[in-house]
């Protein structure tokens, strides 16, 4: 088997797995699934390597590429396929969705979008949610770029900081950057601030759902009461008399609810299909090591789909860009929102560098916001004797020649 025909067997997995019906253009057959990819389809000039069909009509084209090619150079030629449909399956309009693969790493972009640009997916969408995207006026990324001048900030009741850093996250959005990080002090008013920027992504950006991310199941509690009590400027209405907020203490995520409260433990336990232990919501991702030296690697699951939240907000982030917990937040297809009092220069690394905001313990304390502190020395048994940090955390790294993940532990 060569690269290219090892890539596709692993494409029609994902595929199968992401719920389409992989067919050969010779068998076709398209009443034998919603969502039906077609594998070699003719075109006008050369073939295609899958056309993604929903509901009989074409939507997007997959272009397999052997394992190990650099995909982020290969865009055009997906569009290219996309403009020489046989005439049965030709649109009025350009194909929207367009993937390209190597079975290891997949790229997709959204014509739609005010400035289409390719971005990494963990795995396919699901033929449902294309349809659902097909009919939507507007794409996400195009009302995001609406929202910072369409819908003014609503600023009463709102300390300064909160303000800037609502404002500039939207900026980051209207750019599309895909990852955001907000640093505030402690005691600044964090998680009011993600309130009020989750209320306004639901009701101006149209955001389907939110997924809010803790550390350990008390800051989940915390976050809870925080949405309940959270009144909405424009309106003078609880947040909650307005959208359903679920605090997930189950391994059920239900359909109605617009945020989602969860540890990060209990969803990498349900990414793997595995029982979260007894009590582990309770500690901090910090405390809590795999259950080798090596971390376990997050498959594809077909009950909780790459597209289930268009927003990840993860609190205390730099406590989850290391070892099992990174693999979660990079599981979905949704901007990424980083809360953090303490940031440290690989939490930055992160997020790409998009410190959206910096307002750290001096600026509060100029504001009156938090008071200053004095410094009293003490002795300690670690400061007398001496202490061990266990080595042990992990990373993960892309290889240049195979784009394969690979994990690397820390010095």
């Amino acid at each position: 088997m060569n690269p290219e025909e090892s890539a596709r067997q692993k494409i029609d997995a994902l595929l199968t797995q992401c719920g389409w019906m992989v067919q050969d253009y010779t068998a076709l057959n398209l009443s034998a699934a919603r969502g039906v990819a077609l594998r070699e389809v003719p075109l006008q000039n050369g073939r295609c390597d899958y056309l993604l069909l929903v509901d009989r009509k074409a939507v997007g084209i997959v272009e397999a590429k052997p394992e190990g090619a650099t995909l982020s150079g290969v865009a055009d030629q997906s569009a290219y396929y996309g403009d020489n449909l046989p005439e049965i399956f030709q649109t009025e309009e350009r194909l929207p969705f367009l993937y390209e693969s190597t079975g290891a790493e997949t790229f997709f972009r959204d014509e739609r979008d005010p400035h289409p640009r390719s971005r990494r997916v963990f795995a396919f969408h699901r033929p449902e949610t294309l349809a659902a995207w097909m009919q939507d006026e507007h794409t996400l990324r195009y009302r995001l770029a609406q929202m910072p001048f369409k819908y003014p900030l609503a600023t009463a009741g709102m300390r300064e900081c909160q303000i800037e850093a609502i404002t500039a996250l939207e900026q980051s959005f209207a750019f599309d950057k895909p990852r955001a990080l907000i640093q505030m002090a402690t005691g600044a008013g964090k998680t009011f601030t993600a309130c009020a920027f989750i209320y306004r992504l639901i009701k101006f950006a149209g955001a389907r759902k939110v997924l809010f991310l803790v550390d350990r199941a008390n800051l989940g509690r915390q976050a809870t009461g925080e949405f309940h009590t959270f009144v909405t400027p424009d309106t003078g209405r609880k947040f909650t008399e307005l959208y359903n907020v679920q605090h997930l203490q189950s391994n059920k995520i239900d359909e109605v609810p617009r945020v989602t409260i969860c540890t990060i433990q209990r969803l990498y336990s349900m990414l793997r299909g595995e029982e979260l232990p007894e009590d582990a919501d309770e500690h901090s991702t910090y405390e809590i090591n795999a259950a080798d030296s090596r971390p376990k690697e997050v498959a594809y699951n077909p009950a909780i789909p790459i597209e289930e939240f268009d927003f990840v907000v993860t609190d205390e982030c730099h406590r989850s860009i290391y070892n099992l917990w990174r693999q979660v937040l990079e599981y979905f297809d949704a901007f990424l929102i980083g809360l953090t009092a303490t940031p440290s220069k690989q939490t930055i690394g992160f997020f790409n560098g998009n410190l959206v905001t910096e307002y750290n313990h001096e600026r509060a304390v100029a504001d009156g916001v938090n008071v200053g502190y004095e410094v009293y020395r003490i002795k300690t048994d670690v400061t007398e004797r001496g202490g061990k940090v266990e080595k042990g955390l992990w990373v993960d790294r892309r290889s240049k020649q195979t784009r394969k993940k690979r994990w690397e532990q820390l010095d």
